[in-house]
């Protein structure tokens, strides 16, 4: 095991015990009292879910917009053409293409957030995969990125919206703002993400669906939070 920092290891002795979940506003303060970086650090939600995850009727993925955003301007690409394309341009694309975009991208080229495709477009991004997947940027009709209101959805994703979706061990793992966030607004931004994975509770799911909640900056121990 990784020896621990001296800040660290300050830090670790002021959380509270990892058995003693505390309520979501008293967690939030708990991460802000933290001693500082030097830099604004991301704020991240981690759950474990009581899924099956080999079960297709029990993934959960989606994507929801914070009320106050994550803190950066995601960087968005989109795979569309004629008016779309134009469409998406002034929408704030940060990059707009087909065949060149493609050919960027398997080249390795992966210097963005966000990945959009109008269905048409699926044909030529599907080969991609190989080099999105693995990066959670593969577009997908479930987490809205394949779509023929590009316009909107980029103005979503500029706005703050974050996707998600379990992984092979039942977990689910997202950005939900910047530890310089006022604990209010940090805390009515998870909330809001608590509140969307709550309604994506799979029918399949007969035990408890949220296991457990936990809230972590990016160099910080973490806080239970109560489910």
């Amino acid at each position: 095991m990784a020896k621990l920092t001296k800040a660290m290891k300050a830090m670790v002795e002021k959380a509270p015990s990892s058995k003693d979940p505390v309520p979501l506003a008293e967690a939030v303060e708990i991460l802000k009292g933290f001693p500082a970086r030097k830099f604004d650090q991301s704020v991240e939600i981690h759950m474990h879910l009581g899924i099956d995850p080999a079960q297709a009727d029990q993934l959960v993925r989606g994507s929801v917009v914070l009320p106050h955003g994550i803190g950066k301007t995601q960087r968005v690409v989109v795979f569309a053409k004629g008016d779309l394309a134009t469409a998406a341009e002034q929408a704030g694309a940060d990059a707009v293409g087909q065949e060149d975009l493609a050919k960027k991208i398997k080249d390795g080229w992966t210097d963005f957030d966000v990945c959009i495709a109008t269905p048409d477009m699926m044909g030529m991004v599907g080969p991609l995969g190989k080099v999105l997947g693995p990066r959670g940027l593969m577009p997908s009709p479930r987490a809205g990125t394949v779509t023929m209101d590009v316009a909107k959805v980029i103005q979503e994703y500029k706005a703050g919206k974050v996707e998600f979706r379990n992984d092979k061990g039942s977990n689910l793992h997202a950005i939900v703002g910047k530890l310089s966030f006022d604990a209010g607004k940090l805390a009515e931004n998870i909330e809001a993400f608590l509140g969307y994975v709550n309604s994506l509770k799979p029918q399949a799911v007969k035990g408890t669906y949220i296991k457990s909640i936990a809230l972590c900056a990016t160099m910080s121990p973490s806080v239970r939070v109560a489910a």
